[in-house]
């Protein structure tokens, strides 16, 4: 697995995706297809770099600002950006209890840690894991 290449910008795993998992998986993309209300031709997704920055099931023909920054910039990942942490990784409330993008800057500060690699086979997993079945605890 190429884990740079299946790590978004914004730290999204996209290897641990359920879209990204339905290219292999033909019950999981009808399952995706029928719970999101989209074609089933457009419930799955080959990664965030693999699609230059857009979101086909969600009608995106344009990169997401962070796709466009990295590329301005020449970098692999936010938080290799001087001006890491910025408004582009803000999260939203919007949809974050069905879609882990809260968990970007959470998981860019474990890849500078740990290192991109070590992330992906032995943290990404579980980040998203804790995000969706964790209790809340302080």
């Amino acid at each position: 697995m190429d884990y740079r290449q299946m790590t978004a910008p914004c730290g999204l795993d996209c290897f641990n995706c359920p879209m990204y998992l339905a290219n292999d998986d033909e019950k999981l993309r009808k399952l995706i297809s029928e719970k999101n209300n989209i074609p089933y031709e457009l419930a799955v997704c080959k990664g965030c770099r693999n699609e230059n920055g857009t979101i086909g099931f969600l009608n995106m023909t344009e990169p997401c600002n962070v796709f466009k920054c990295i590329e301005k910039k020449s970098i692999d990942l936010c938080s290799d950006c001087l001006d890491f942490p910025c408004d582009y990784l803000h999260p939203y409330a919007d949809k974050a209890s069905a879609v882990p993008h809260n968990t970007k800057v959470f998981n860019l500060c474990l890849i500078k840690k740990m290192g991109l690699e070590t992330w992906a086979e032995e943290k990404a997993r579980s980040v998203k894991d804790v995000y969706f079945k964790g209790k809340f605890c302080l």
